[in-house]
């Protein structure tokens, strides 16, 4: 349901593979992926199949010292009618309302592009003001695609204009602890893979940097 949007993302990032993880569960499957690439210190993919439940979920976290966000997306699909499309620019400075001239020149157009009312996101802590969310169905899911290439781009192009280089993860403890606290993956996990290894994952896989 996601390969154009995960290939994209990967290829266009020049993504490496460095570890994979499996779980089943009934009918509850999931799969993990970590991943590096230039400028990126991490990117962490997880995709999640249940039924009609199908969500994948994937940050990119790049090499710090020039201040950039990291790219996260949600694409989320709960059955048929119900698909949600989640992807954005997310600082990880706290109400730091994040612009950048790459962006404002490549993305500009996009700008506040999201309805309020399914905002679901707080803009400006965390998330940018170019958040791009979507409900729609899974025959309208390749609606979307032209959008997200446009944002992966911008974000390649952006590493490329600051090429971090250092690994000072302390930057993101805020963060992930912030996601931490807000993602209801959690919950969700435990109920289908277990308290034990859902706690790992989501303590060591997902959100590794929040000050515990």
């Amino acid at each position: 349901m996601w390969n154009d949007y995960q290939n994209f993302l990967v290829n266009t990032l020049n993504l490496s593979v460095q570890e994979e993880t499996s779980a089943t569960n009934n009918t509850a499957e999931l799969w993990s992926r970590l991943y590096t690439g230039p400028h990126i210190y991490k990117s962490r993919e997880t995709l999640i199949r249940d039924g009609q439940t199908d969500i994948y979920n994937n940050i990119v976290y790049p090499n710090t010292g020039e201040n950039l966000p990291c790219f996260g997306m949600d694409l989320m699909c709960f059955f048929e009618k119900k698909v949600i499309i989640v992807f954005d620019f997310q600082h990880p400075t706290p109400h730091y309302d994040f612009n950048h001239p790459v962006i404002l020149y490549l993305l500009g157009d996009m700008y506040d592009n999201t309805d309020k009312d399914i905002r679901f996101f707080e803009a400006g802590n965390h998330f940018s003001r170019y958040i791009y969310v979507r409900k729609c169905t899974v025959d309208e899911i390749p609606n979307h695609i032209n959008p997200f290439k446009r944002y992966i781009r911008a974000y390649e192009e952006l590493l490329h204009f600051a090429r971090p280089t250092k690994k000072d993860t302390t930057v993101y403890r805020d963060f992930d602890k912030y996601m931490l606290d807000l993602d209801p993956v959690a919950g969700y996990m435990s109920s289908k893979f277990g308290k034990e290894f859902s706690e790992s994952y989501v303590n060591d896989f997902l959100f590794s940097f929040a000050d515990k």
